[in-house]
């Protein structure tokens, strides 16, 4: 928009410009802001006031049936932000603008009108979405599903074409999670032994198993309470030759599982008192064996600085849920309750994301997918697992920026 066409004056006093108002009736009124320093302030608000009644223009088109040019595009971003949103809880609507905003609008041709939208279109529409991820095609289908039923039922649409597309089955990943009463026994278990550090980092700070094995002290900032995850501890096989299956396999230190895996996260008071538990114990074994300590800074060694091998974690996780008549979890469990509790804490699916240190937003909503769907039960769900003793540890984690 440039100066003329934005009525961009001065009136002695100050730069101002007109503006135009849609009233609730669709009628157009005029007005004028005044009071801008600069023409380069006066333009950007005029640029700001033009978006805001052409968006209002818009929806107030497809509200009142005027506008039958209207493209899919801007349809689904009326339906989502005026009907759906309204109606749904907030993980629902969550999923649903990751949805739209990830899967559905990037492979969406930009002019095409809704009422040009047919089931041929929508097959292909769905075929390149399903490309994106295992779950993307039976999630985008049913959205644009539900979309386009409210669409018929408005009269925007004759029918809904959605009805006779390809259906796109989705595989259901396992997520175990303990009850209220058995994370509280599993908690009051492990402060007893070697592994409550560890436990606590993956239930509350959703470390994976290699990434909790090879952190180090020097990883934590006490002063700003973080931990910066830099390296994963895993295996590496040693074969005895080429052509044998045979071989031993040594623990090595690797890279994050990917790129976004480097994260710094926020820690919890009681993460960091019992790091420091820890530390005065590493001490103590570092005064008793002297030249024999093996000193490579891991906070989760043996008593002589070696490191545990790759599946001792889950070992002592199945030994501890045996003993106190719990169903065995792994290391991952402790990851999935990470992440259910921000999802029923409604933190933005892409933060969730970059704190599980996924590779992208799609890999997090092909795992905890079911869950957000069940919005309407997640308070349900978190109340009978959701261990209430830990309250301020949680909002500590949930407060992250």
């Amino acid at each position: 928009m440039d100066y003329q066409k934005a009525d961009i004056h001065f009136n002695g006093k100050s730069w101002c410009h007109n503006i135009k108002l849609l009233s609730d009736d669709g009628k157009i009124k005029y007005s004028k802001r005044a009071g801008f320093q600069t023409s380069e302030e006066a333009l950007q608000s005029a640029v700001s006031y033009e978006e805001r009644f052409k968006e209002d223009l818009r929806k107030f088109h497809l509200k009142n049936k005027i506008d039958f040019d209207i493209t899919l595009k801007d349809y689904l971003i009326y339906w989502y932000d005026e009907i759906y949103s309204s109606r749904v809880e907030a993980t629902a609507r969550m999923l649903g603008q990751y949805t739209l905003y990830y899967l559905i609008f990037p492979q969406l041709e930009k002019k095409i009108k809704l009422r040009y939208a047919n089931t041929e279109y929508f097959n292909a529409l769905l075929k390149r979405v399903a490309g994106i991820c295992p779950s993307a095609g039976n999630k985008g289908r049913e959205v644009l599903n539900i979309a386009m039923r409210d669409a018929f039922v408005a009269g925007h649409i004759s029918s809904n074409p959605i009805l006779e597309t390809e259906h796109y089955p989705r595989r259901k990943p396992e997520i175990k999670i303990l009850s209220k009463q058995q994370i509280k026994i599993l908690l009051q278990a492990a402060e007893k032994g070697r592994w409550y550090l560890e436990i606590l980092l993956g239930m509350f700070c959703g470390l994976r198993k290699g990434e909790i094995l090879g952190l180090k002290f020097a990883d934590f900032d006490l002063e700003n309470e973080t931990v910066s995850v830099m390296r994963q501890l895993g295996s590496n096989p040693v074969f005895k030759n080429a052509e044998s299956l045979e071989g031993t396999y040594a623990c090595i230190e690797k890279p994050p599982k990917t790129e976004k895996s480097y994260r710094t996260l926020k820690v919890p008071k009681i993460i960091l008192d019992e790091l420091e538990a820890r530390r005065l114990r590493t001490l103590a074994d570092k005064s008793r064996l002297k030249e024999s300590y093996i000193d490579n800074d891991y906070i989760s060694c043996r008593d002589n600085g070696l490191y545990h091998t790759q599946a001792s974690m889950n070992l002592a996780l199945n030994k501890l849920c045996d003993r106190n008549g719990l169903p065995r979890i792994s290391v991952h469990s402790l990851r999935h309750i990470y992440a259910t509790l921000l999802i029923e804490k409604k933190v933005p699916l892409i933060k969730i994301s970059a704190l599980m240190g996924h590779e992208s937003i799609h890999t997090t909503f092909e795992i905890y997918c079911d869950v957000m769907e069940d919005g309407r039960n997640i308070q349900d769900f978190m109340n009978s697992t959701f261990l209430p003793l830990q309250n301020e540890m949680c909002e500590r984690v949930f407060c992250n920026d």
